[in-house]
């Protein structure tokens, strides 16, 4: 919160970057970061699939449509470093796409990074027994079932296509104005707690002195009546059956 406020009242720019592994923890991770922000400062960014138009554009034009203003912070649920991940693995993308986008990737970040944003990414390892174990929890949770894809499961097949995928990655991407910080998944809430404070003490932020609110007295009434709650629709109370 108080980084929050910082960012807002100085009109810093801010943005995280989530990636890793299929059920490494990203997702929870990132619900905690903004649980209690104010999401017209915070917002999570998490693209689909891009369309016709955007396969057509530069390849980091849609990323820049969400990048913060001033006193804002983004939040990006995978990034532009689908190229160099799934779309790499699975065959997206052409190898002249795969190899202009690290050629690129460094030159649009330090000119992210120059322009005065500030740019944290972070990467979740996770083993590969756990992420199964992960996968087949979400096959039996109807509450999370969404959470699984045919695209998640054939990273099982894949493991060692994505191992190399990201360790080519890193060759190209890991940069002095942004590198990349490994986040140990294995446990996720202590993954959390790490990341969080990881992300506290690489930001200069200080404490804002808020301005003082005071609830007014509520003035006398004038008459006022509301009409007949007969008249409305009403939702139901099915909280009384469920108890």
């Amino acid at each position: 919160m108080k980084l929050q406020e910082w960012v807002r009242v100085s009109g810093q720019r801010v943005v995280v970057i989530f990636e890793g592994r299929d059920a490494a923890g990203k997702g929870s991770t990132i619900k905690r970061v903004a649980e209690y922000l104010n999401p017209r400062v915070a917002r999570i960014v998490a693209l689909p699939a891009p369309t016709e138009r955007e396969r057509s554009q530069w390849y980091f034009q849609r990323y820049v449509d969400h990048l913060p203003a001033k006193g804002e912070i983004v939040l990006f649920d995978r990034s532009w470093y689908n190229r160099a991940g799934v779309e790499r693995v699975m065959g997206f993308c052409t190898h002249e796409e795969y190899t202009r986008f690290l050629h690129q990737c460094p030159i649009f970040e330090r000119l992210l990074v120059e322009d005065g944003i500030m740019l944290r990414k972070y990467w979740f390892s996770v083993s590969d027994e756990e992420q199964e174990r992960r996968f087949r929890s979400r096959l039996e949770d109807p509450m999370r079932r969404w959470k699984l894809s045919p695209m998640d499961l054939e990273s099982i097949v894949r493991w060692e296509d994505y191992s190399r995928a990201k360790d080519e990655m890193l060759v190209h991407t890991d940069i002095p104005e942004a590198p990349w910080y490994d986040v140990e998944s294995q446990d996720k809430r202590r993954a959390r707690i790490n990341m969080i404070a990881h992300l506290l003490s690489t930001i200069p932020y200080e404490k804002v002195r808020r301005a003082k609110l005071k609830i007014p007295q509520r003035p006398a009434p004038t008459g006022y009546q509301r009409p007949p709650r007969r008249s409305e629709t009403t939702v139901p109370d099915v909280s009384t059956i469920l108890g």
